[in-house]
């Protein structure tokens, strides 16, 4: 699959750089801008290109019928967005409880604007002590992947302007749905 991932990649003209470091095993991924449908296509391509073994948390929405069972061989994980859960908790446990995983979770939640980014992936990678990984795309240019480390220290507020200063700049699809 990495070899056709790559293929397809060449092909539709996009360039990818970065990735994490081989002797990390586990991460939270945050990837923006998310601002289309194709975000996930074209980001489905490059965790294949790449050979990540990775979980996706999705709105629970996406698993109806006929849809689910693609959704979970894909790598997602349905999320109740309406109903407190104890998500952080959980899928901090399911992080721990796997020997390598990239965990990636997009940030803004919806592919429309957003005031704020939600923090939960924030808190999943403190929790389950791992890394915060930089995933980016850029449509105009036909770039993407998968910048700095992040370590979160628990300060979130300076950690967390850090983590978007690094997103100023990249383009989403919809340039006016990327909201920092």
């Amino acid at each position: 699959m990495q070899k056709t991932a790559t293929f397809i990649l060449k092909i539709i003209g996009w360039k990818i750089s970065g990735e994490i470091p081989a002797d990390i095993k586990k991460a939270v991924l945050i990837q923006a801008p998310h601002t289309s449908l194709w975000d996930f296509v074209i980001g489905r391509i490059v965790f294949w290109h790449y050979a990540y073994p990775i979980k996706l948390l999705i709105k629970k929405e996406a698993f109806k019928w006929p849809f689910g069972g693609l959704m979970r061989a894909l790598g997602g994980i349905p999320v109740n967005r309406r109903k407190n859960e104890k998500m952080v908790d959980a899928v901090a446990r399911m992080v721990n409880e796997h020997e390598r995983i990239v965990l990636v979770i997009t940030p803004e939640a919806t592919r429309k604007r957003v005031e704020n980014w939600k923090r939960g992936f924030y808190y999943i990678a403190l929790k389950a002590e791992v890394p915060i990984a930089l995933g980016w795309i850029d449509y105009p240019d036909k770039r993407g992947g998968i910048g700095p480390l992040f370590y979160p220290t628990g300060n979130f507020e300076k950690d967390f302007n850090e983590i978007q200063d690094f997103y100023r700049g990249f383009r989403g699809k919809h340039p006016e749905r990327f909201n920092l």
